[in-house]
Formats: C-alpha cells, structure tokens, sequence
C-alpha cells in the first residue's frame, strides 16, 4: 500500500521538528461475523478495513494521527501534523532501514478464507440444534462464529521494519435456561490465533451441550453460603482474577502514573512464593499471541512475578524510553485509528506440583470455583469483586452441590499473597481486553489454586 521509500520521507518528516522517536503502522483487516440467535441467522458480515498511523514521542509526550488514506499528499500532510509536537531542535535523520524476520512464527493449517460462508453457517446451526436438544427448559440459545486476518506492517525511526499477519478464529455460545421463575445462563466461547482447525478440536456442538449443560445445573441449584471461606480455583475457571487482580496493575503506564496498587514495588513481594506469573505471546495458537507486536518489537516471554517477588512490568516502547529500558514486547493498539499503549497478552500463573484433587482435599469446607463470571477491579486499590458462574460446595474435602449466586469479595495483592496451593494443571479462558477505550484479544490461565480465606458473597 505504501511503499518502502514513501515511508522513510514520512518518518523523516515526523522527526523534523524534533523528537526521540517516530513509526508507521500500517494494517489490512478482513473479518466475516455470523450470528444465530431464535433458531435464525440474523447477521451475516464479511468486511475489510485499511489504514496507517504515524506517532512521535517526544519527552514521553505521544503524538499520534491516522487515515484510511493513503495517497502520498495526505500522509505528508499527516506526518507534518505529527511534527509539530515535537520540542526542541529536528532536521535530516539518516534512515538505514532493516527487514526484522520474527522469532517466533505460527501455523494456520485452515485460513479462514477457504472455508465456504455455508460451512461456517451449518457449524453455528450445528451448535443451535446441539444447545436446544440438551434440555427442553433450554429457552434461549445464542451462537456466534468470528474470523479475521489483520495484516500489520510497522515501520520505525531505527529503521527496523516487521511485518506480521495474524489469523484469529473464535466461536462462542450463550444459553439460557428458565424453570418456574428461575433462569440461569450458560457460556462457552473458544478461539485463538488459529485457523477453522480450531474445531478439530473443539466441535462447536460440544461447546454448545457444555454450555447447555452449566444454564441446566445451576437451575437446580442452592444460592450460595454468604461468609469467610476458603475458596478453591479451579483451572476450569480460566484466568479472569489473575488478568484482573494483578495483570492490569501490572501494565506500566498506570504503574508509572501511580495508578496501580504495584506501584514502585519492584522487587518487593508482591504474592506468596507459590506464585509465578507470567506473560507469554509466544505461546502457539493462543489468542493473545502474535509474532511482533503493534510497534515492531518481537513477542516476549516476560516473568513479572517469580515466586511472589514482583520483577518486571508491562512495558510498551513509550513507557520503556522514559524507564529507560527496552520494550516487552506489550505495546497493543485495536486498530491503525488507536496509538499502541502497554497491554496483556497470554497472562497466567505458572503451574505448581499439587495434584487438582490434592488441592480441593486440603479444603476441608469451602467453595469451588469452576466457572468466572464477569467482575471488575480497582486498578489503584485491588479491590476486587467477581461474580462466580459455576460453583460448588465444598464438603470434607469432597466436591458437595452445586450453588449459585456467589462473589468473590477480596483484595488483589491480600489474595495473591494468601495462596497456599499451586496445582500443576493449567486452563486457558478467552477475551477482549478493554482499556482506554481499546479492546484487545488476549488470553488468561490459571492452574488450580486455593486461597486459605475469602469473603463470599452469598444468602446469609
């Protein structure tokens, strides 16, 4: 779309009134949505998007403006825009531009765009029938099916120059389940940075009976015990409290602006020595995954937390500069329209050696937690509040009844630092991560975990 030479002219028009740094990103999007809600198709959307921002830092001070326009006047024009932020003296900045081949690279056995829209249409249909025929007290069922391949070129003032085609699929499942007066919902999604391969092993007839099945249980189910309990995590659950409790404040532009609870504690404890967590987009097929990043920097396997002691945070290129460090490999952005901030990618807690079944044992009477529902989290204090979807009592160390309406009340670090068992296993839920106006696609992962202590919320 715009050629090698045109990008240097603009990168150099950037920095012309001055500044550390400037870049190019340039993206192509395609993307097909279907979704069946009623026993009827009701959308059907094939699209493509294309655009190019350019950005200053000067003084850690972001400049940034975008167009779908790519003709050279306009861009010039842009890049003339951008310029005057920059502080202090500019002129002539010698190029000598280098194609980075990416570190990790990643399979897409079946692109999307060779899979026929009818195929696509009898998977969703397939999911419909799958969810309504489990039970006859299923009233609702809503299926959803998305791809898309974004094709992302950066270019940057050191003369680096990435280019990174990215392939996402997902599908996902929302029930609903009415008995009497009682209704209860069932959600399953599945995706990642893979191809329709994605179904080989995850049919979306069997994501939609799974679904099906939690609305159905949970129909039956007691309202949960409102007290002090220890609480289990199962690794079924995903990783939505550790993306919450720590992922976010772990992010270092809310760090450096002290709005993070982890502010200026690197080194210091953080969680108990039971805890690793790490940020990974090096992980093949997950959705948070990618080869370079949204400012040309390879993808990263970052330790931010080993064993309870806080070591790195989340760094994109304009916090790293003022840090005076290099980027981890966490600047993001959703499209060419936004400018890349610090963002999770793959975060988890690394599994431990306990069995699952040791773990939930060591609870003499508590809650298990197989399935998050949605929460929210204060970034400056940790305080935190998750509802629970799937729960269970916990009785003499046996998984006991299933009961409803649970939350987890508690504190980020009081909760990280609370852990007294790590289960080797590990399970991965899916998202897009909001921030700043910005939703990325990330994944979470937690293995089993027990928390000695938490409040409950519940029927007390």
């Amino acid at each position: 779309m715009v050629d090698d030479a045109l990008l240097q002219k603009l990168i150099k028009k950037t920095l012309r009134g001055g500044g550390e740094y400037a870049d190019i990103f340039i993206e192509n999007r395609k993307t097909t949505a279907i979704q069946l809600e009623d026993d009827k198709i009701e959308k059907v959307i094939e699209g493509s998007t294309s655009g190019i921002g350019i950005r200053l830092i000067c003084n850690g001070i972001t400049a940034y403006a975008f167009s779908n326009d790519f003709s050279e006047n306009v861009l010039m024009q842009i890049a003339e825009t951008v310029s005057k932020a920059g502080k202090g003296a500019g002129g002539e900045t010698a190029i000598n531009m280098k194609k980075i081949y990416p570190e990790v690279t990643f399979s897409i056995k079946m692109p999307p765009e060779t899979i026929t829209m009818s195929s696509k249409v009898n998977l969703i249909k397939k999911a419909n029938n799958a969810a309504r025929k489990y039970d006859q007290r299923i009233k609702q069922v809503n299926v959803i099916y998305r791809d898309s391949v974004q094709y992302v070129k950066v270019f940057t003032s050191e003369g680096a120059i990435t280019e990174d085609e990215r392939v996402y699929t997902m599908g996902l499942v929302q029930v609903v389940a009415i008995d009497g007066g009682i209704a209860q919902t069932g959600y399953e999604p599945v995706g990642g940075l893979i191809g329709f391969e994605l179904f080989d092993d995850n049919p979306m007839d069997a994501i939609a009976a799974k679904a099906a099945k939690r609305a159905v249980m949970m129909l039956r189910a007691k309202r949960a015990p409102g007290r002090r309990m220890p609480v289990v995590i199962s690794s079924e659950a995903g990783g939505t409290m550790i993306h919450e409790a720590i992922g976010h404040g772990l992010e270092a532009d809310l760090a450096r602006q002290g709005l993070s609870v982890y502010s200026g504690k690197l080194g210091q404890q953080v969680a108990s020595r039971a805890v690793t967590v790490i940020d990974d987009a090096t992980i093949p097929n997950k959705r948070g995954s990618f080869s370079f990043d949204d400012e040309g920097t390879s993808s990263k396997r970052n330790i931010l937390v080993r064993d309870g002691i806080l070591t790195s945070y989340l760094y994109d290129k304009c916090t790293a500069m003022v840090d005076n460090i290099s980027s981890t490999g966490n600047g993001r952005r959703e499209s060419y329209e936004h400018k890349p901030i610090p963002r999770m990618t793959n975060t988890f807690i690394a599994p431990g050696s306990l069995s699952a079944g040791e773990v939930i044992k060591s609870a003499h009477k508590g809650l298990l937690v197989k399935k998050m529902g949605g929460g929210q989290v204060n970034t400056i204090t940790g305080d935190f509040v998750f509802d629970v979807q799937e729960g269970y009592i916990i009785e003499g160390g046996e998984i006991g009844e299933p009961v409803r309406g649970a939350t987890l009340i508690g504190n980020g670090p009081e909760v990280l630092k609370a852990i007294d068992m790590v289960a080797s296993d590990l399970g991965f839920s899916i998202g897009t991560c909001g921030k700043d106006s910005q939703g990325v696609p990330v994944s979470d992962a937690m293995p089993t975990i027990k928390i000695p202590e938490m409040v409950v919320g519940g029927e007390v």
